[in-house]
């Protein structure tokens, strides 16, 4: 892929060297469904807790690099807060850690917590927000750990994600989904955008012709 250089701070491009190598035996494994080749790099920049500027580093699928920088950058012109947003790397791809530092990350090549599914970081597909305030909860089980003060979403509290927060509002708007929507458990961190696959997309064509 050619570089993009979509706004001052806002980059993309495939994944250099320098980054092949610290993701590899980390968050990136060799396996038969991700190829290196299929991700992409990016800088963003973003406004922290203290409301500074700050210049964090992201990969997701290239097929949605573009995107993803378009969101980011909705989210800086609207100056929403994220507290840090790094590689996942920088936490030897351990989610937990990751979300207890309430780090913003997106791929990461796993399983989802609890089960064999491979999860959509693993396609770089996902990203979560300040995931230690807006933790994953299913059943009574909250993670990260330390995030048990933020389990009752009825409360107040600063950089809350609903459905009238600015970064759900934005996400949705691009078309990508949120785990706060769903029913068995909820994942109000988790922001994910599904593939479309050929025969998806047929059908789909399809269904739109049947009802003109």
């Amino acid at each position: 892929m050619e570089k993009i250089l979509y706004r001052e701070g806002f980059t993309a491009e495939e994944l250099p060297n320098e980054v092949i190598e610290r993701i590899k035996g980390v968050s990136y494994k060799e396996n038969p469904y991700v190829k290196l080749g299929d991700l992409a790099y990016l800088r963003v920049r973003y406004y922290d807790f203290e409301h500074k500027v700050q210049s964090g580093e992201l990969i997701v699928s290239r097929k949605l690099a573009q995107e993803v920088l378009d969101i980011f950058y909705e989210l800086f012109e609207g100056s929403y807060e994220i507290e840090k947003i790094r590689l996942v790397d920088e936490y030897d791809a351990d989610d937990e850690r990751s979300m207890a530092d309430n780090n913003s990350s997106a791929f990461n090549y796993r399983v989802v917590a609890g089960t064999n599914i491979i999860s959509a970081h693993s396609y770089g597909r996902a990203i979560d927000i300040n995931p230690l305030i807006n933790p994953y909860i299913v059943g009574n089980k909250v993670m990260p750990a330390n995030a048990a003060e933020y389990a009752d979403r009825d409360k107040a509290f600063d950089h809350k994600i609903d459905r009238t927060d600015l970064c759900y509002c934005i996400f949705r708007r691009h078309g990508w989904k949120w785990g706060g929507d769903w029913n068995n458990s909820k994942d109000y961190q988790h922001f994910y955008k599904e593939y479309d696959s050929p025969l998806k997309m047929a059908v789909n064509k399809l269904k739109r012709a049947l009802l003109r």
